[in-house]
């Protein structure tokens, strides 16, 4: 690990970073109290966790189902050649569409969905079938949602 990551991820960092995996809606007093700090030493460390890049941001986590997307699925994708650029574009550009990765293998791309019908999905397929081609997998339950990863401490990860 480099130097000024060592720097960044201190004990105390890595606590604030563990307290907001756990609960991002924490008050910087709560979370002054949990590392023994103030408010303002708190929010002076989470500004500079942000500026360093290992904060990107604070998200509500929201149940698809809840709100109408009650069929998630996994595509892969294989664009055909010189495609991959567009079917970048179209993931960027498909709401439906909450996480794309680039990826080794076969296929070039792993896109995660949530739809409110399969008719939805299909609809979602066709955008893609025009640059490459697809294979979908339709998520019957989920043992490991999204979770926290495990912060490092100073010496490294894990």
């Amino acid at each position: 690990m480099p130097s000024n990551q060592r720097e960044i991820l201190d004990p105390t960092n890595v606590t604030l970073l563990a307290e907001l995996q756990g609960d991002a809606r924490l008050t910087l007093a709560e979370l002054g109290r949990r590392v023994g700090l103030s408010s303002p030493a708190v929010a002076e460390r989470l500004q500079r966790l942000q500026d360093a890049g290992v904060i990107t941001g604070y998200h509500a986590a929201v149940d698809p189902r809840a709100i109408g997307y009650t069929l998630g699925a996994i595509l892969r994708i294989r664009p055909a050649p010189r495609q991959i650029a567009k079917v970048a574009a179209i993931a960027q550009r498909t709401p439906e569409v909450v996480e794309c990765h680039r990826i080794t293998g076969e296929d070039c791309f792993l896109v995660k969905v949530h739809v409110a019908r399969i008719q939805d999905l299909e609809e979602v397929l066709d955008r893609f079938l025009l640059y490459g081609q697809t294979v979908s997998s339709i998520v019957v339950s989920t043992p490991v949602p999204p979770r926290p990863l495990p912060v490092p401490g100073p010496g490294g990860a894990g």
